[in-house]
């Protein structure tokens, strides 16, 4: 069984469409995939139709961004309905909180001699969440500079002259818009966040699960957290969190191994839980 649980496409930040994403893990003879979008869930449903009559199974998934005591800290999660509408009203609000970053982002950029607009932004975001991925491919295309990756490295992460902090949900807020939408919320690399002190208090508003194999994770970081889901009888899961081949940091979909038995435990969850 092999899997990919994290993945983002263009849907929020990736640079693979939902089709194409669907077509490589094909390709690569994965079996289940999870198109986990930040704060959208419109690249479900184009999924599951490329992958209708396969033998992939698509997942419907999705990744809040919250903040905590002044750290990130990201919730997966699973087998959501995605017509849900209290679900699909907090994530348009979030949505909007991201368009108003996009434009400060462009002010800022403006005022530094860069001249895009909002609208050369949307040119780069479709029908999906704006993100700042959106922003660094509009300064590409207008030729100030390379590569995406330069145009975080200058100017949109924490720190640099362009970067502007958005809105987010508190962590035990995104826990329990997942359970209200029949989802499973997961816990999203503990180990790149610094979020493995949240557990127990998330766990006690229903956190099911650790996302413990990830592309930024160590071997001992894998272990470290198999222990702890074992410990506390949470749900193991795992994926790549690729967003595509121009992503800032690249990584082939369907890289990082996920054991055949945790994943199954996930598909066991759904199917207790009918959202199999």
């Amino acid at each position: 069984m092999a899997v990919d649980l994290h993945i983002h496409s263009t849907i929020s930040d990736g640079t693979l469409t939902p089709r194409q994403i669907v077509q490589v893990a094909q390709e690569k003879g994965l079996t289940a995939i999870a198109i986990a979008d930040h704060d959208v869930v419109a690249g479900v449903e184009p999924a599951m139709q490329a992958a209708r009559g396969s033998g992939l199974r698509v997942i419907p998934a999705v990744e809040i961004s919250t903040e905590y005591h002044g750290s990130e800290v990201h919730l997966l999660g699973y087998f959501i309905d995605i017509e849900s509408p209290s679900l699909l009203e907090k994530l348009q609000q979030i949505r909007e909180a991201r368009r108003q970053r996009a434009r400060q982002i462009v002010q800022k950029l403006n005022k530094l001699g860069m001249g895009i607009t909002v609208e050369d932004v949307a040119a780069q975001t479709g029908q999906g969440s704006t993100g700042r991925p959106h922003i660094a491919a509009a300064l590409v295309k207008a030729g100030y500079v390379s590569t995406s990756q330069e145009a975080f490295a200058r100017y949109l992460t924490p720190g640099r002259p362009a970067y502007v902090p958005r809105y987010r949900l508190s962590p035990s807020e995104a826990v329990h818009e997942i359970i209200q939408a029949g989802g499973l919320a997961v816990l999203a690399h503990p180990g790149i966040d610094n979020a493995e002190k949240y557990i127990d208090e998330l766990r006690e508003e229903g956190l099911g699960g650790l996302e413990a194999y990830h592309t930024h994770h160590s071997d001992a970081q894998t272990r470290r957290f198999l222990q702890l889901a074992d410990k506390l009888g949470l749900l193991v899961t795992g994926g790549t969190d690729s967003h595509g081949p121009g992503g800032p940091s690249p990584v082939e979909i369907g890289s990082v191994y996920v054991s055949d038995e945790y994943a199954a435990g996930l598909l066991a969850w759904a199917k207790e839980h009918q959202r199999a």
